[in-house]
């Protein structure tokens, strides 16, 4: 009898060790499992992000139809309330909180030279291309052949305020190359002396959405506009495209602003609007054209 019990003893042993290796072993791999899926869960780039866009005014139609179309493939983005300003007026919010946007677009790479220490550099691209014209109000039979033929309108002629507002800053340039405008220029671009010659002239406008407005109401004759104004505007037609010769590259610079707290984000919202083809044909709609 004390020999089987010692048997008994034995395999009972056996048995118990067996079943707690096999427990063991269960009780690592629940362990292996759990941390892999809090990695995965951490790595899934599923974090809600709410990007504050600061964009040119110009892009006012355009841009919210594009970040609509970005949230439908990146749900857990949302923006805020996007600033459309003067490009010039971007900068100066931003400078005064250099943490208030997460990505600045603005509408001329002298302005976006200006935030070159609010911005992350290698993010930086030239994103569109657009063209500057003569608008007047719809079926107006004011006739524009050259930047010349504005001497013979007979009222005033818009532009947005050059030092603040790029849609001004070329218009006055080409209104320069057309003998019909004079002023004087200093090193870091700002215009004063502004002297019209031969034309009644008006450069207060503070964005050029309003020109855009000033001349569909008819407060102005004509005015100096983007091209992509046309199509976001009622109310007014394009008269004449000025030469591209006559004003600097119309060029819209996009990057990321350095203190963003959503960087990566930020930036693939950039590189979507210049890659995406539903994108592009959204920003084309609008008369702008992808910077080559």
């Amino acid at each position: 009898m004390k020999r089987k019990n010692v048997m008994r003893l034995i395999v009972c042993g056996v048995v118990a060790g067996a079943m707690a290796a096999m427990l063991a072993l269960s009780g690592c791999g629940g362990s292996q499992a759990s941390s892999s899926n809090g990695s995965s869960n951490s790595s899934n780039g599923g974090q809600q992000v709410e990007l504050q866009i600061f964009a040119a005014n110009s892009l006012e139609k355009a841009l919210p139809e594009v970040q609509e179309l970005y949230t439908k493939s990146h749900s857990n983005v949302t923006f805020k309330d996007t600033q459309f300003k003067a490009s010039g007026d971007l900068v100066q919010q931003l400078t005064a909180d250099n943490s208030a946007a997460d990505v600045l677009i603005t509408a001329s790479t002298k302005t976006m030279d200006k935030a070159a220490d609010l911005i992350t550099s290698d993010t930086r691209k030239d994103m569109f291309t657009n063209d500057l014209v003569v608008t007047t109000k719809k079926d107006s039979d004011i006739k524009i052949t050259s930047l010349e033929d504005l001497k013979n309108v007979k009222g005033t002629i818009a532009i947005g305020e050059p030092n603040t507002v790029p849609a001004g800053k070329y218009a006055i340039q080409a209104l320069k190359s057309a003998g019909l405008v004079t002023y004087d220029e200093d090193a870091d671009g700002k215009i004063t002396n502004i002297k019209p010659q031969g034309i009644t002239l008006d450069y207060g406008s503070d964005k050029v959405g309003t020109v855009a407005n000033h001349i569909a109401t008819g407060d102005f004759a004509a005015g100096l506009v983007y091209s992509s104004d046309i199509y976001r505007y009622d109310g007014i037609q394009s008269a004449y495209v000025t030469p591209s010769d006559s004003h600097k590259a119309i060029k819209y610079p996009g990057a990321v602003v350095k203190t963003s707290s959503n960087a990566d984000v930020a930036a693939d919202f950039l590189n979507f609007c210049m890659t995406d083809a539903d994108a592009q044909k959204i920003f084309s709609n609008y008369g702008f054209e992808l910077a080559g």
